[in-house]
């Protein structure tokens, strides 16, 4: 699994990688909204943990353009600055989650864990509709994570009943 979190603050982002690493989550970390989209370019992480308060891009925008020009790419905002309507816009670009600072770091992996699951999951459907001779379905699966999104609030939900 590859991680990426993008956050301006350099010490939390820091502390919050080893400690995801301390849990088997390995992360990449960049600064601001233009590496994220510079990483994602060179090496496409499966999930993103996004900041939305940055200098130069905010992460909306950030998670705008992905949404667009990588929509396998499961991304969890992580915000202390974040509103309800910041909320429903992420929910409306299909961000897998939303979550407030501060988060419990073991909630926090397992949103990531549940992420890349959902990725995984997918990747999966789309390869056995295609392995089927199902082209158009496998298309359609590809490119619209949303008939499957049900999986992934299974998932969340799974998470949930964890705690």
């Amino acid at each position: 699994m590859k991680v990426l979190l993008v956050d301006d603050e350099i010490d939390f982002v820091t502390t919050l990688s080893n400690r995801l690493g301390l849990r088997g989550i390995e992360t990449d970390v960049v600064h601001d909204g233009q590496e994220a989209l510079d990483y994602v370019k060179d090496q496409e992480p499966d999930v993103i943990v996004l900041d939305l308060k940055m200098p130069g891009m905010y992460g909306m925008e950030v998670l705008r353009r992905l949404s667009k020009t990588n929509p396998d790419i499961q991304v969890v905002i992580l915000t202390g600055h974040g509103t309800d309507r910041d909320e429903e816009e992420a929910q409306r670009l299909k961000a897998f989650d939303y979550l407030r600072k501060p988060t419990d770091i073991d909630k926090l992996a397992d949103r990531i864990r549940g992420a890349y699951r959902f990725k995984l999951e997918k990747t999966m459907a789309a390869a056995a509709f295609a392995e089927a001779g199902e082209f158009d379905m496998a298309k359609d699966i590809a490119k619209d994570a949303e008939r499957l999104k049900t999986a992934g609030e299974i998932f969340k939900d799974e998470d949930k009943d964890k705690t």
